[in-house]
C-alpha cells in the first residue's frame, strides 16, 4: 500500500478491519481502535468473534463471502463495549489473493460504521442551533432586567436614607431582593470573565471535582476513576472546565445516585457540530440513578429548567455554556440506573488554540 492510500485509511471516520480466513485480525485503522477502545497492539492476531462475539452468528455469512466473493451488509448490529454499547454497519468485502491461490489466504474487509452516532450528529447541529438562541434570548432579557432592577435598588437605597433606623426594614428587604436577582440574572447569562488560555489536563480536573464532591456529600456515595492515562494537555481555561465538571457531577449527585463514575477516553476524527477534530476528548460522568424524566429531555440544557423543587436549573445551561466557549458540547444518554453525560472538547496543540 502507498503512503498516500495508508493515510487515506488512517484519517477514515469508518471502522475499517481486515481478518484472515481464520477470522483473525491483520491490520486495523485508528478508528478502529476508537471504536472498540483498543491498541492496534491488543487488536492484531485476535479472533474477531473475542472481540466481538456477536459476530459468531456471521459466520457462515464469512465463509460464503470468501467462497464466492459476495459481499454483504448488516445494519443496526449490537457492539457491547466496557460502560456502553454502541450500534453499527457492518459491510463485509472479500479480499481474494492474486494468481489464483487458495482461500487459506484469502482476507476479509470489514467495514463498520457507527450509526448511532451518525444521528447524533443531526442532534447535535439541533442542538448548538438551539443553544445560540437560547443564549442570546436569556442575554436580552438579562439586559431588559438588569436595568430597571439597578434603578429599584438605588431608588430604595436613597429612600432609606430618609428614614429612621427603625423604619427601614423594608427598605433592606427590597435591597436584599434586588441583589438576589441580580446574582440570578448573573447566573443565568453563565461565565462573566474573559476566556483564559491555559494548558488543562482533564484528570487534575476531575480529581479536583472528586475532592469537592467528597468533601460535600461524604458517606453514601462511590466516586469511582476509569481515566485513559494517555490524553494530553490541552489549551482551555481550568477554573471554568472545573465549574462545568462539577456541574455535571452535582446533577448526578441529586439525581440520586449511589455510584458516579469519572471516565476520560479520546476519540479521532470527530465531528462537533460543523467542524471536525483530529482528536477529542471524551469526558464522561456517569451515573446510577433513575435516569433524566422524559418530559425534561428535549429542554434539559435550557436555563431554569430542573427536575427538582429545590432547584435553580441553571448547573447544565452554565456547563453546556462552558462547554460551547471551549468549541466543545455537551451530550448525554440516559436510562433507568445508567446516565451518561458527555463532555466533547477538541485537544487543540497551543499554537492552534483561539480565545
Amino acid at each position: 500500500m502507498t503512503r498516500h492510500a495508508e493515510s487515506i485509511v488512517e484519517n477514515l471516520t469508518t471502522a475499517v478491519v481486515v481478518a484472515d480466513a481464520g477470522l483473525r485480525l491483520q491490520a486495523v485503522n485508528p478508528a478502529s481502535e476508537m471504536l472498540f477502545e483498543l491498541s492496534a497492539k491488543q487488536m492484531l492476531g485476535q479472533r474477531l468473534q473475542r472481540l466481538w462475539p456477536q459476530t459468531g452468528a456471521l459466520t457462515e455469512l464469512f465463509a460464503d463471502t470468501l467462497q464466492t466473493a459476495h459481499s454483504f451488509t448488516r445494519r443496526g448490529l449490537p457492539l457491547p463495549l466496557p460502560g456502553r454499547e454502541v450500534t453499527v454497519d457492518l459491510t463485509v468485502t472479500a479480499l481474494l489473493p492474486e494468481g489464483g491461490a487458495g482461500i487459506q489466504d484469502a482476507a476479509l474487509l470489514l467495514e463498520l460504521s457507527q450509526v448511532d452516532r451518525l444521528r447524533r450528529l443531526a442532534q447535535e447541529e439541533d442542538l448548538v442551533d438551539r443553544h445560540e438562541a437560547q443564549r442570546a434570548v436569556v442575554r436580552g432579557l438579562a439586559h431588559e432586567i438588569k436595568n430597571p432592577l439597578g434603578g429599584l435598588r438605588g431608588a430604595a437605597q436613597l429612600l432609606e436614607r430618609k428614614l429612621a433606623e427603625s423604619e427601614r426594614e423594608y427598605t433592606r428587604i427590597i435591597i436584599r431582593e434586588a441583589d438576589r436577582l441580580q446574582g440570578l440574572v448573573d447566573r443565568l447569562t453563565g461565565p462573566s470573565r474573559p476566556y483564559l488560555q491555559a494548558q488543562v489536563n482533564i484528570h487534575q480536573v476531575f480529581e479536583h471535582v472528586r475532592a469537592l464532591i467528597l468533601a460535600e456529600v461524604g458517606d453514601g456515595l462511590t466516586l469511582r476513576r476509569d481515566y485513559d492515562p494517555s490524553i494530553p494537555q490541552f489549551m482551555g481555561d481550568p477554573d471554568q472546565l472545573v465549574q462545568a465538571v462539577l456541574n455535571l457531577v452535582r446533577n448526578s449527585v441529586q439525581a440520586p445516585s449511589r455510584t458516579v463514575v469519572l471516565r476520560s477516553r479520546v476519540e479521532r476524527q470527530f465531528t462537533i457540530g460543523q467542524r471536525r477534530h483530529r482528536l477529542v476528548l471524551r469526558a464522561e460522568v456517569e451515573d446510577d440513578g433513575p435516569g433524566v424524566p422524559a418530559a425534561l429531555r428535549e429542554t434539559l440544557f435550557y436555563p431554569m429548567v430542573t427536575g427538582r423543587a429545590a432547584g435553580t436549573g441553571l448547573g447544565l445551561s452554565i456547563a453546556q455554556d462552558i462547554a460551547r466557549r471551549h468549541a466543545g458540547l455537551i451530550e448525554y444518554t440516559s436510562r433507568p440506573g445508567r446516565t451518561v453525560f458527555t463532555l466533547f472538547l477538541p485537544l487543540r496543540q497551543e499554537h492552534d488554540a483561539t480565545g
